[in-house]
């Protein structure tokens, strides 16, 4: 399983995991406690229920597109990571681990909520 280097890494790991279609490989691109805004206005809180989300979401095989990423903002162990996508954007907080690879730990999948 690859793991995320830099925070930018995140974004494009999360597109080639959903894009084979490997729900475990997803989940563990998110901390233990981390919190999943959902579209239903609800939230997926650790990761066991954002396993859950991604195995749903998953399971008719979507196909998602890379979008262009802005830079990371980073201070020290922490970084904003967001992409623009037609129709909106992604804001989500990243946390380095102790080995010095990303997690996130905050992931707003839409600004916009459409």
């Amino acid at each position: 399983m690859k793991r995320p280097a830099q925070p930018e890494d995140l974004g494009r790991l999360f597109i080639e995991q959903a894009n084979a279609g490997d729900v475990d490989a997803l989940t563990d691109l998110y901390e233990e406690d981390a919190v999943l805004a959902l579209p239903d206005g609800t939230t997926a809180i650790g990761k066991a229920e954002i396993h859950e989300f991604y195995t749903r979401l998953l399971a008719d095989r979507p196909t998602f597109t890379a979008a262009p990423q802005r830079p990371a903002l980073r201070n020290g162990d922490w970084a904003l990571t967001s992409t623009r996508f037609p129709g909106g954007a992604t804001a989500e907080v990243a946390h380095r681990q102790p080995d010095g690879t990303w997690r996130w730990i905050l992931d707003q999948p839409n600004l916009l909520g459409e």
